[in-house]
């Protein structure tokens, strides 16, 4: 009352360790909306992505379906036009409920890409252009799998402490199926004053399976001489069976923080997938 004026309150219904499940969407100017799949974003730490993949392996054919249909029918309601992204929480029992829709092109955007074969940034030139959608609904087929890694510069042991300065040396990953999304270079530094974000590690591979071997192969090959960064705890993290699986909800670093971190201190490979 003090506060707004109003007693009234307004209550949310509790989800309990659901997934985190968002779907990127394109809308022109002549009303057409389409859907470009799922990601799976329920790698998290204080609520902030850390790892994304596309498509999620917890969703049914059947489920991908709807919840891909409500997001182009919140779009449209909207009237919505560009790329943005509707997103989702999943409960255990498969019931959906809605977050938010971020309207813009998103860091994890590059496992969409990869897995539809379409340059998002180019059909959102295309759209602010007024120029229709390059392609219908039909047209979309995914294909493989694909997972994102945020290399951050933050010290996963001193609880995710920001961790600016200077890169000594840098040695990025490449080869089939990889792509690096950076502005790092040996001998730049990073400022305290921006997102810890240091580089985006994409992987694609015929199978989710295959994907989970070459990120972990390609945070093996990268090398940062320099601040301290996630990489190691993200490689612990394609290890365990719980992520293998594709079990993992939102709450698995509270769950299994210390276990990652013990891996990653000792090199103790034992219980990993």
């Amino acid at each position: 009352m003090a506060c707004f004026g109003s007693g009234e309150m307004y209550l949310e219904k509790l989800i309990l360790n659901p997934k985190h499940i968002e779907f990127q969407i394109l809308a022109d100017k002549a009303g057409n909306v389409i859907q470009l799949g799922d990601r799976d974003c329920s790698i998290q730490r204080r609520n902030q992505k850390m790892l994304e993949e596309a498509p999620s392996k917890a969703l049914t054919p059947e489920l991908r379906e709807k919840m891909g249909a409500a997001a182009v029918a919140a779009a449209k309601a909207a009237h919505y036009e560009n790329a943005g992204t509707i997103e989702f929480v999943l409960d255990q029992e498969g019931n959906f409920y809605f977050i938010e829709m971020n309207t813009r092109i998103q860091v994890e955007h590059p496992v969409t890409e990869f897995v539809t074969g379409l340059d998002l940034v180019r059909e959102q030139i295309r759209i602010a252009a007024g120029l229709p959608l390059s392609h219908t609904q039909e047209d979309i087929v995914l294909r493989g799998h694909a997972i994102e890694c945020r290399i951050n510069a933050e010290d996963p042991a001193r609880n995710f402490q920001p961790c600016p300065g200077k890169i000594n040396f840098l040695h990025l990953p490449g080869g089939c199926g990889v792509r690096v999304d950076t502005g790092l270079y040996t001998g730049c530094t990073l400022p305290p004053y921006y997102d810890s974000l240091m580089a985006k590690l994409i992987v694609w591979a015929p199978t989710r399976l295959e994907a989970i071997r070459r990120m972990r192969r390609v945070l093996e090959e990268m090398i940062i001489d320099g601040p301290a960064n996630n990489a190691d705890l993200l490689h612990q993290i394609l290890y365990h069976p719980e992520f293998v699986r594709g079990t993992f909800t939102t709450a698995f670093l509270d769950e299994n923080m210390d276990t990652l971190l013990k891996w990653s201190q000792t090199g103790d490979e034992e219980g990993k997938a």
